[in-house]
């Protein structure tokens, strides 16, 4: 265990890249393990507030886990950047909690995360024994995927993390007008990484790539079977009040479909709500509590 709280545990995915999660709590308890999903180009370290509020509580522990996708965080680069796709992703977190023994597991997904935990109840609903879907639904805002394309891949290299902080306000401040310097710092502390005297960004570049595919003059998909799939399974969604990528005309479409949807709205923070509330990780903390395994 890391002062931090955490075990770093390093698996090989099925097609032999090294994948890294963070691995809190005891191994091995009666609860049902969470698995936290982060975005896009997000890592483990966006959770850590949240995992270890749920892995460390005196009263009811658990087990979670933070994954870093392929070519995030400390998990490999893929040298084919076609391979940072959501079917790709799919099969290594489902490799990764077969690993770590941990289905059924509650799901708690960013994001990407979340379009990993709807594709998941299409493909292995077994898996899941509830899913915390934060900013994205089943109708993805072409408004928020075409501001997702103006950064991605242009990280940039600070010189150091002030001045990746002061970046990070100028993108991002509209979606969080309230954030502290502190704030600011931490985001930036998560988004580049200290390496031979050099800060570099936390995912791989490439990972731009796979936008590409989002035709913005085109409607983009909608999910509502994924979403239909995770009938068996309780289901939270997390709306940031400021998000444009979840709107919260589909958020009603949601509820009205599942009127059992617990549904939290964060506000005055934009895409995606970083968790971090004691109100909302509460909540969240609740939801699991109420998730149970699945028969066999």
């Amino acid at each position: 265990m890391s002062d931090d709280g955490f075990r770093n545990v390093f698996l090989t995915a099925s097609d032999g890249l090294r994948l890294h999660l963070r691995e809190y709590g005891e191994r091995g308890g009666a609860g049902l393990p969470v698995v936290c999903l982060p975005g896009l180009t997000r890592t483990a370290a966006d959770f850590h507030v949240l995992a270890s509020a749920l892995a460390h509580d005196p009263a009811r522990p658990r087990r979670v886990l933070a994954l870093d996708y392929r070519g995030r965080g400390l998990s490999a680069w893929d040298p084919d950047p076609s391979r940072y796709t959501v079917a790709v992703e799919l099969a290594d977190v489902l490799g990764v909690m077969a690993a770590c023994q941990a289905m059924p597991a509650v799901l708690i997904g960013t994001s990407r995360g979340g379009l990993i935990s709807l594709a998941m109840a299409s493909v292995k609903p077994e898996a899941i024994a509830g899913v915390v879907l934060n900013d994205i639904g089943p109708v993805i805002e072409a408004d928020g995927i075409a501001r997702i394309k103006t950064y991605v891949g242009r990280a940039g290299q600070p010189t150091d993390f002030a001045q990746g902080a002061a970046a990070l306000r100028r993108l991002f401040a509209d979606q969080f007008p309230d954030w502290s310097d502190e704030d600011w710092r931490d985001m930036a502390y998560r988004a580049w990484r200290l390496e031979n005297g050099q800060l570099l960004p936390t995912y791989d570049q490439a990972i731009a790539e796979a936008l590409r595919a989002f035709d913005l003059s085109k409607p983009l998909p909608e999910l509502w079977p994924q979403f239909d799939a995770l009938a068996g399974v309780p289901v939270m969604v997390i709306r940031g009040g400021l998000s444009d990528l979840l709107s919260a005309r589909t958020v009603a479409a949601m509820k009205a479909r599942r009127p059992d949807l617990e549904v939290i709205e964060v506000p005055r923070q934009g895409h995606a709500p970083d968790l971090a509330g004691a109100d909302v990780i509460a909540r969240i903390a609740a939801f699991v509590d109420r998730c149970v395994r699945r028969p066999d």
